[in-house]
């Protein structure tokens, strides 16, 4: 074991685990460190509480004089807990969160001081947009963009800063961050699904769309982590052979959580319930040394924003605990990689959940309009949600017989497929009373108790019906939540648009009631979406060859999953329901491909470093050592010289064939690269890097891999995965 390797480890056993104070209970933490209604009770007035509640709920303006109390209440609050700065804090595209902090300390003019926080400080700032992706939107030159409150995800408190959570735009007004397409999204499927909830309860105000992510993740050692350069500069291993154990035993998933790994859930889950992050679950997931967190569902742009401060705080609560959080989605070869399910719902200001079954065959009506409209919202769009979740990282999982394949099809079981089934055989117009009575009762009626006993969960199904909710596999463990929940919220407001539009022309024109009106679209949709609805094994051959039969797309890859974020019909999609321009649009399409060619180059370089500058020479120390070892051998056994050495001159041949094998696909991937790089079209440098630069890895890495086999352990200059994965 090499030297570096060895102090890693030895710090690694001589670690003492930090003893998390757990006195209090978790709901006496909970929202300690966030502006939230309770704090805004006690520190505004009246007036100010309603203008602030009126802006979160129904989305009215603050006018300014509101705002200055708002600011002053928060900066009080922000005071009494020893806070001394305060940030506008936003996702940009780059995919991390942003935060510039100022002091609320000035100066008076009188050789005084004074703490100063006002409304115009609250609701904008202006920070430096030059150097955040805005895909053409801005040159480099136009440096302006500004950050705006949202008042409907709460201030908090991490550390001693008052975070202030905004939307950031350019100064001609285009998002040039995640939240901004979110809110609109969110107000779209608002308006839509409010609309279509009048033809069951009258009652309904607002539509709220709820979001459950389940965020999984590694945790390795930090002083093992620093000794790999690739976990360093890309969270991945782009190289090192398996361990001899892995997850073949199937003994890590739910099982005993190490105390090492339970003290860091426990100090993280205290600072998630300060932060009013409502942390509910934790757990060994499939590979060693991958754990997930899931919290309770929430309003989806708060559950965004947690989401996006999670990724934040593990890594800070991780490194209090001598541990390094990789959110990457495949940092392990040969075991499972990290995903993010996205648990989506519609739930109404009348705390009706959308799609979940109720006690009547009226509310059951209004869950299966909910739910064979999502449905036909999947079909429509399904290369879109696709591009969603496309990123490098995520290439790595998807269809890796562990994660949803790169085909999108909805999973919905075989009781609510016969349930479809029936509704499909429904007399097309107007029903008869007996008809419209045997319907309600007979299949409508049923659907809570057939859900009692519905069909078993499919794991191999990237977006799948769980009783209550549709739960969206295919989304990444490092991905905003953003995006794929932008889209799929959008997708689902343009469905409910048309859908009502179709019900209401045949009240309207066709002389239908409302029930046989919304029957007989039900029923078109039924037939029309069939192709998206898959109940088998996502991660066989053969549904490959059947979805390219159905007519879907199976976009493997990044470069080709991304292009149908700029297809004609997205565009009109985005446009028609106010949630991105074409600008917009195509400014984050550029975006995410230069991401990906920048990850891939990234890698590649990396790998190339690792291959000529620490495995080759280790391995030519290794091989002079086996030479000296046979002309030793020669010197003692003359005439037997060939038989006693024949197994030390078959390893030093073997060690020269790797050596040759890494050198030449170095050579061509270096070569390779430079060629992508003089590639003027973005889209084709994308592929370039795609098919030919990142092909050459698993070249470079199986000769890696077979030296690490090979080459003293002592040598070898790289933590490997049994000290990774199994150091505790």
């Amino acid at each position: 074991m090499s030297t570096l390797r060895f102090h890693a480890i030895k710090e690694t056993y001589a670690y003492k685990p930090l003893v998390v104070d757990e006195k209090e209970r978790r709901s006496q933490l909970f929202g300690n460190n966030v502006f939230n209604e309770q704090t805004m009770r006690q520190y505004l007035t009246k007036d100010a509480f309603e203008k602030v509640t009126d802006a979160i709920y129904f989305g009215k303006k603050i006018d300014r004089g509101i705002a200055d109390q708002v600011a002053s209440s928060m900066k009080d609050w922000a005071l009494s807990k020893g806070v001394t700065h305060y940030t506008h804090w936003f996702q940009p595209l780059t995919g991390a969160t942003a935060e510039k902090h100022d002091a609320f300390f000035e100066t008076s003019g009188d050789g005084m001081a004074i703490e100063m926080f006002g409304g115009g400080q609250l609701v904008q700032q202006e920070p430096d947009a030059s150097s955040f992706p805005s895909g053409g939107i801005r040159n480099t030159f136009e440096a302006r963009g500004y950050t705006a409150w949202d008042p409907t995800s709460p201030a908090f408190i991490y550390g001693t800063t008052l975070c202030i959570p905004t939307i950031f735009v350019a100064y001609t007004g285009e998002a040039l961050d995640y939240k901004t397409p979110l809110l609109r999204a969110l107000h779209a499927v608002d308006a839509a699904a409010n609309d279509v909830c009048k033809y069951f309860d009258k009652n309904v105000k607002k539509v709220t769309s709820s979001l459950g992510w389940e965020q999984e993740y590694f945790l390795v050692d930090k002083m093992l982590a620093t000794s790999r350069p690739d976990i360093n500069l890309t969270g991945r291993t782009l190289l090192g052979h398996s361990s001899a154990k892995g997850q073949q035993l199937d003994d890590h998933y739910f099982g005993s959580i190490p105390s090492r790994a339970l003290n860091f859930m426990r100090d993280l889950e205290n600072e998630c319930m300060l932060l009013g992050i409502p942390a509910k679950t934790r757990h060994n997931e499939v590979a060693p040394n991958q754990f997930e967190l899931a919290p309770i569902y929430e309003e989806a742009n708060l559950a965004v924003d947690h989401n996006s401060l999670l990724m934040d705080i593990m890594g800070r609560v991780a490194s209090r605990h001598n541990f390094k959080v990789l959110l990457h989605e495949k940092p392990f070869a040969g075991i499972n990689g990290s995903g993010k399910h996205n648990n989506w719902s519609l739930t109404t200001d009348t705390g009706i959940n959308l799609l979940a079954p109720g006690k009547t065959p009226m509310s059951n009506l209004q869950f299966l309009t909910f739910f064979i409209n999502t449905i036909k919202a999947v079909h429509q769009h399904e290369a879109l949600l696709r591009a969603a979740v496309a990123s490098a990282s995520n290439d790595h999982r998807l269809g890796a017989n562990e994660a949803p394949p790169a085909i999108i099809s909805v999973f919905i079981g075989d009781q609510l497929t016969k349930v479809l089934e029936e509704l499909e055989g429904v007399t097309k117009g107007k029903l008869s009373p007996k008809e419209k009575t045997e319907l309600k009762l007979n299949v409508v009626g049923k659907i809570p108790d057939v859900l009692l006993d519905n069909t078993d969960r499919n794991r191999t199904s990237p977006f799948a019906f769980t009783g209550n909710k549709f739960e969206f596999r295919a989304v990444g463990s490092s991905a905003n939540c953003g995006d794929p929940m932008t889209v799929l919220n959008t997708i689902v407001a343009k469905q409910l648009k048309d859908f009502k539009e179709e019900v209401d022309v045949l009240i309207d024109k066709k002389g239908l009631k409302k029930d046989e009106a919304v029957f007989n679209v039900l029923r078109e949709y039924i037939k029309s979406t069939k192709a998206i609805l898959f109940e088998g094994n996502g991660y066989g051959k053969e549904w490959e060859d059947e979805a390219k039969k159905r007519g879907l797309s199976n976009n493997k890859t990044t470069p080709e999953a991304l292009k149908a974020k700029v297809s004609k019909q997205t565009i009109a999609l985005f446009e028609e329901m106010g949630v991105m321009s074409k600008i917009e649009t195509e400014a984050r399409y550029e975006i995410e491909i230069e991401s990906y060619i920048k990850h891939v180059q990234i890698e590649s370089r990396v790998l190339g470093d690792i291959a000529r500058n620490h495995i080759v020479p280790t391995a030519v120390k290794y091989q002079n050592v086996l030479i000296e070892n046979v002309k030793g051998l020669k010197e003692i056994f003359d005439e037997n010289f060939t038989s006693v050495s024949k197994e030390q001159i078959k390893l030093i041949e073997e060690i020269s064939n790797h050596i040759e094998g890494i050198n030449a696909n170095v050579t061509k991937m270096i070569d390779e690269r430079r060629e992508a790089n003089a590639i003027e079209n973005i889209e084709e440098r994308a592929m370039a890097y795609c098919n030919q630069v990142k092909a050459l890895f698993e070249k470079i890495r199986y000769h890696c891999d077979k030296l690490e086999l090979l080459v003293d352990d002592e040598l070898w200059p790289l933590t490997k995965y049994r000290e990774l994965l199994f150091t505790r």
